[in-house]
This record gives C-alpha cells, sequence and structure tokens, in this order.
C-alpha cells in the first residue's frame, strides 16, 4: 500500500529585519563523506599556511616584496605627488636599498620570536645553539 502522509519538513523563521532563521540539524547529514571532505580541506589549508609561517626567510622573498613595494612608491610619487619620472625612479631605488634588509631583519625577528614560542630550534643560526 502507498504511504499517504507527507514527510514532515522544517520551518524557517523570517525576522523584521529580513534575515531567516533556521532550527540547526539533528540528524545525520545526508550523502555520506560530504561534511567530512570539506573539513579536511580546511584542516590542509590551515596546515599549509603553518608550514610556509614556519619556514625561515630568504634574501629573494625579502628583495621580491621590496622590489613591488618600491615599484609602488614610484607610481604613487608620479601620480599623486607629481613628480618627475627620474626623480621618482631615484626614490625608487632608494627605497628598494632600504626596503630589503630592513624586511629581511623584520621577517627574521617574527620567524625567530614564532620559533621560540613553538619550542623549536631556530634554522638560521648557524653553529649556534638558541
Amino acid at each position: 500500500m502507498a504511504q499517504t502522509r507527507k514527510k514532515r519538513r522544517s520551518k524557517h523563521r523570517g525576522t523584521p529585519a529580513g534575515t531567516i532563521e533556521r532550527h540547526g540539524r539533528t540528524s545525520k547529514a545526508r550523502g555520506g563523506t560530504s561534511s567530512g571532505s570539506s573539513s579536511g580541506s580546511k584542516t590542509s589549508a590551515r596546515d599549509r599556511r603553518l608550514e610556509r609561517m614556519n619556514k625561515p626567510p630568504t634574501w629573494t622573498g625579502a628583495f621580491q616584496r621590496a622590489g613591488i613595494a618600491a615599484l609602488l612608491f614610484i607610481v604613487l610619487v608620479v601620480l599623486i605627488f607629481g613628480q618627475a619620472v627620474s626623480a621618482a625612479l631615484a626614490l625608487g631605488a632608494f627605497m628598494l636599498i632600504f626596503y630589503v634588509p630592513a624586511g629581511y631583519y623584520m621577517d627574521l625577528f617574527l620567524y625567530r620570536r614564532r620559533m621560540q614560542k613553538l619550542g623549536r630550534p631556530d634554522e638560521t643560526r648557524r653553529g649556534k645553539e638558541a
């Protein structure tokens, strides 16, 4: 005999502000592994970020960041302050020379502090015991 009763559906409740509130799910999720795969991708993204943050800084990375910052500085000096391109390039070269070591040593300071907080040995100190 065919089932005559319809399955009970959950109701949504609107608020005066126009948002819709839903009651939380009390049963298991349908579809098996759909919820497990999303939480796995979140943890792997978190792990990848931590792995990237726990690498020691390099001069190459510092130079790349300084180059991008110096280019933006040159563009802003030309467009906003109306300086000549040659003057902006000279200022940009000075900023590049200033940004590279400043960026590297700031990254090194933050890396060493992070390693100390995690209780790991510092890989940037060669031949010295931390």
